[in-house]
């Protein structure tokens, strides 16, 4: 029998990692928030027989999916089971505007917005810590071994300082400011980053340990400045951060045309996001005048698109 469920969806929000990124590999704090400029609707409607799914990788019986979508496979049935619920006789529709292995939290993203759908499709009440549990499913095929911290933030509405091994702690955000985040259209390699970090440190453990306390005290910087909404203290962080990670060999050319494009054209701060060598860049603009200016700077200057985010009150 066709279930009689009416239609139901479920939302998460992009991720940006802020401050910290690789250096949070050993145990210096990072500084992750949400971005909503960005996100993923799933919605599931009745459709009778084994469940279905439709998204702009694939179109087709769910059991049947191609090897790169075996955690939107997994978290489904991790979920259908959670909600004793039979798995057929549905359909899932997937839209993003998330986009893939750039370090926006895409794979998290869509897990949490499925979770969501489903306790919604089968009118189940799901509480916060249900929904991380369910999307580490599909976070753990994806990336191994995963933090949580993608998960925590696509699904969240607050920025998050993380320590690696200790608990998320959430802080407000109401900066007088405006993000602008570029793709450079090249996948990031976090793999290949981590890996010539870690050649740096084997060579020069003290040069290289250095730099990575230099980026846990500007995560540190960062989380005052925004408690104290000082953009330009947030700015000049960025900024720095940004160099660091350069001499750490985790930018490359189009990153850094990028960042110079954007101080070029009125940005406070500008650095590479995510694991780098491709990705994507953030950069922090005063006011909505001259984050338009930046980000179509970007584009002019190759980037493949940019979002922008508003965030505090002017």
């Amino acid at each position: 029998m066709l279930k009689t469920s009416q239609p139901a969806v479920g939302t998460a929000n992009g991720k940006i990692i802020l401050m910290g990124e690789h250096s949070v590999v050993y145990g210096e704090p990072a500084i992750a928030i949400p971005f909503p400029a960005t996100h993923i609707e799933v919605t599931i409607i009745p459709a009778e027989g084994p469940v279905q799914l439709d998204c702009v990788y694939y179109r087709g019986n769910l059991a049947s999916v191609p090897k790169h979508l075996e955690n939107l496979k997994a978290v489904v049935e991790s979920t259908v089971n959670e909600l004793q619920q039979e798995l057929k006789n549905f359909k899932v529709i997937i839209k993003s505007t998330i986009p893939v292995e750039r370090g926006m939290g895409s794979s998290a993203a869509v897990a949490v917005a499925m979770v969501r759908a489903l306790f919604n499709y089968f009118a189940v009440t799901l509480t916060d810590d249900r929904l991380l549990l369910l999307a580490n499913v599909s976070e753990t095929i994806a990336h191994g071994n995963p933090s949580g911290l993608d998960a925590a933030m696509t699904s969240g509405r607050h920025p998050l300082y993380y320590i690696k091994g200790e608990p998320f702690v959430p802080f407000p955000l109401s900066m007088p400011a405006y993000l602008i985040v570029a793709d450079t259209g090249l996948k990031g390699q976090t793999r290949d980053a981590v890996a010539s970090i870690a050649l740096l440190n084997k060579e020069d453990s003290e040069k290289t340990m250095l730099s990575i306390h230099q980026l846990g005290n500007l995560a540190k910087q960062s989380k005052l400045a925004i408690e104290s909404t000082d953009p330009v203290t947030l700015g000049l962080a960025m900024n720095r951060a940004h160099e660091i990670l350069s001499s750490l060999g985790v930018s490359n050319d189009t990153l850094n045309h990028l960042v110079t494009t954007a101080r070029t054209h009125g940005a406070i701060g500008a650095k590479l996001t995510g694991g780098g060598r491709g990705g994507c860049m953030i950069s922090l603009a005063s006011d909505n005048e001259t984050a338009t200016c930046i980000s179509n700077a970007l584009l002019e200057a190759g980037a493949v698109n940019t979002w922008t985010h508003q965030l505090g009150d002017d």
